[in-house]
């Protein structure tokens, strides 16, 4: 029996990764424009992270974790999502000293058990941002302006900047009864899923995707009329400085985000071209994470992004294509040629050129034949004549045209 790769991952190709790759020099350049700096992080984590910090009546935890026990008999997870890790990193290695905001981003798959479906995998690809140690709310407009920059960059100007507030800790305990008691009026009417987690998270039916749930959601007390004076200064405050920016963007009451550790601004980004499940960044702030995972308080900011989705909505015919074809194919007639083609090969290459070569005792025919498959620039002909006179057969593949060239004129000619 074949062995395929396992449902809900998916290979990168070699005629595509360019795209992959776009994208994140992008991210590399705008993010640096920022002062931010990568940090790569371990695949797999203790599951305990992922617990404390995600929340154990999140989704992620109840049905999508990809956690067993090692041979030590330790639990590991697969990392569902970024952001624990970065803070487990930073109060690990105490980055925290001396204080100071700290600024930084990630490139790397996640994994989560889910129905594979468009732009949804169990192994998928995501780019996160973490600004750590401010409360300001410069942070979480600056964030934000630099996500729009870095989507105008790709030329998506089709997308929307929603945000919300989702309060602090303190004033947030109070709304969740109160929207806990209006729930239970439209039990009846709620997806299973909202039904059975509304006391453990009310906040995630609000955002639930069923229309019917939706539709109820509109009904419900929101947590932006129930906001301590400081929250609500925060909130002002973030959108003062968006529309200081030029930022469009609108206040969606209904957004919340799927993990626990949230509170005052969250946002998210969606595109027109996505259906239902239309959001290609969310974040925002979240306080208290780092002191729950038992490091100083410390507060932060960040998003995550989903590498397939973008893949799916860059314009890429609008981008220049990296080279994709050689400059220069040798073909070696006889065995005699071999070292010679060897040695030019190599050197060219240390010049920076980019040459391919038959490495079979082919035929010319043959080796031509994959010359002009290549679609290489030019094609250099080496066979007994060439080493003793020295003068080299080099053939213009646009032109047809074909001349006698020096070994130490190639690199010249093919420039």
């Amino acid at each position: 029996m074949k062995i395929q790769s396992i449902r809900g991952v998916k290979d990168i190709l070699p005629e595509d990764i360019w795209k992959w790759q776009y994208i994140e020099s992008v991210a590399h350049n705008i993010f640096s424009r920022f002062g931010f700096k990568e940090i790569r992080l371990p695949i797999f984590e203790d599951t305990r992270l992922f617990l404390r910090s995600i929340g154990e009546a999140t989704d992620i935890v109840e049905k999508e974790m990809y956690t067993f026990n090692d041979r030590s008999g330790d639990s590991i997870t697969l990392r569902p999502e970024g952001t624990a890790s970065v803070v487990r990193a930073y109060i690990e290695h105490k980055m925290y000293n001396p204080p100071s905001t700290l600024k930084m981003f990630y490139v790397g798959p996640m994994f989560r058990y889910e129905r594979p479906q468009a732009g949804r995998l169990r192994q998928f690809n995501q780019i996160g941002v973490e600004v750590m140690g401010s409360s300001s709310p410069i942070v979480d407009a600056e964030v934000m302006t630099m996500v729009i920059e870095f989507f105008k960059e790709l030329g998506l100007t089709e997308v929307s900047l929603e945000i919300n507030s989702l309060g602090s800790q303190e004033c947030r305990p109070q709304y969740r009864e109160i929207l806990k008691a209006e729930i239970e009026k439209f039990l009846d009417q709620l997806c299973s899923n909202c039904t059975a987690r509304y006391q453990r998270n009310p906040l995630r039916v609000l955002d639930c995707k069923v229309e019917q749930c939706s539709k109820i959601a509109d009904k419900l007390p929101k947590l932006i009329d129930h906001l301590d004076k400081a929250s609500a200064d925060h909130f002002s405050e973030v959108r003062s400085l968006l529309d200081s920016a030029g930022i469009p963007y609108s206040v969606n009451t209904n957004l919340v985000r799927g993990l626990d550790y949230y509170n005052h601004t969250a946002f998210e980004i969606t595109s027109v071209y996505l259906g239902a499940q239309n959001a290609i960044c969310g974040g925002g702030r979240y306080d208290t994470l780092v002191e729950d995972l038992d490091g100083p308080s410390t507060p932060c900011f960040g998003f995550a992004l989903g590498l397939e989705r973008l893949v799916s909505l860059v314009p890429f015919h609008e981008k220049k294509h990296p080279k994709t074809t050689p400059d220069i194919f040798i073909v070696c007639l006889g065995k005699e040629t071999k070292m010679l083609g060897f040695q030019i090969a190599h050197e060219l290459r240390l010049k920076g050129f980019w040459v391919e070569r038959d490495y079979e005792t082919a035929s010319m025919k043959s080796q031509m034949r994959k010359a002009n498959k290549s679609q290489s620039r030019f094609t250099l002909i080496l066979g007994e004549n060439e080493i003793r006179s020295g003068n080299l057969k080099l053939k213009n593949m646009d032109t047809g045209e074909q001349k006698e060239c020096l070994v130490q004129n190639l690199a010249t000619e093919i420039t």
